[in-house]
């Protein structure tokens, strides 16, 4: 039953984290703020929010292990795996991206995030200095987006951010925002007790399931995301989705769940898996930089680097 729970709990959670973007992106536009607004930070924190409960939940329930894990468990499934069982499907022509600078400020964000772990723990300190990098990366965001558009070369998608209805009644923008809003702190409170009960079951540490378990559920919305966006053959939505989240993992989720209550770091981490995730940030440098195509290949190495990781972490 524990297993049904965590599944229960991750549907809930990816449910509720779907409701709350669309209430909250439909509320923003009624209220009057402007589209590219909303497009640059209330769908980017929205979608987020499962991964931002499940940190908060676990850092007060007192397992950071979770917290940290689910994070860089996710940034690390994020590359090998949500690009590379895309590529398998069909080749994304990446060589035509333009994601140069999102992927510095990304590995920017990486280096930062290692630092700061290597003082020992995410304290408040820590969270004020990632959520001080967050608001500079939302700055320039929103300064670049508004140059392009008063230039007329903004991307039509800004426009339009995902979930904008409207034609959407108010007592619906109300339903799904009690619906996000209830659901995810209950469905947070289910996949991490669950979690816990896990990892006491099988004698590994909670490290290891917000690594794997964890990290795995809540990329799964991630990984829908660029299957249809290799299908589609938008592999810049492919590309930009997964630096995008990785940003946003580890500036605002540890930045905010910090805050809220410091987290000690796992010598785990230290050792192995904070070198994984930056070693897998840095595999995107020849899609990124060099022209080169997601292929079939690249998806197959991809996919089977990041089963030997998960088979790594289980082993130690």
């Amino acid at each position: 039953m524990v297993f049904a729970y965590a599944i229960l709990g991750l549907l809930i959670l990816l449910l509720a984290g779907d409701a709350l973007v669309k209430g909250a992106v439909n509320l923003s536009l009624r209220v009057g703020i402007p589209a590219l607004i909303v497009s640059l930070t209330i769908v980017a924190f929205g979608t987020s929010a499962p991964e931002l409960l499940i940190s908060v939940k676990a850092a007060l329930d007192g397992v950071p292990g979770i917290a940290l894990g689910n994070v860089v468990g996710s940034n690390t499934a994020n590359v090998l795996l949500v690009l590379g069982l895309p590529a398998m499907i069909a080749v994304m022509h990446t060589s035509e991206c333009n994601t140069r600078k999102s992927f510095v400020q990304m590995m920017g964000a990486t280096l930062l995030f290692i630092a700061l772990a290597f003082r020992g723990t995410f304290d408040r300190v820590a969270a004020l200095v990632l959520l001080a990098a967050l608001a500079a990366f939302l700055w320039v965001s929103v300064r670049d987006a508004l140059a392009h558009r008063r230039a007329g070369d903004l991307e039509p998608e800004l426009e339009e951010p995902e979930g904008a209805d409207p034609d959407m009644p108010w007592w619906r923008i109300v339903l799904y925002l009690v619906l996000g809003l209830v659901g995810l702190p209950w469905g947070a409170s289910l996949l991490v007790d669950s979690a816990r009960e896990i990892a006491l079951m099988y004698g590994v540490s909670d490290t290891v399931i917000g690594l794997t378990l964890v990290a795995v559920g809540t990329s799964l919305p991630e990984l829908a995301t660029t299957v249809m966006a290799a299908i589609r053959r938008q592999a810049d939505v492919a590309l930009g989705n997964v630096i995008g989240s990785n940003l946003f993992n580890l500036l605002a989720i540890i930045g905010i769940a910090a805050l809220i209550k410091p987290m000690p770091v796992d010598p785990a981490f230290l050792q192995f898996d904070l070198w994984v995730m930056l070693a897998a940030s840095l595999l995107l440098i020849p899609f990124v930089f060099l022209r080169q195509n997601l292929t079939r290949l690249w998806g197959i190495v991809l996919t089977v680097l990041y089963a030997a990781y998960v088979f790594a972490v289980l082993a130690l």
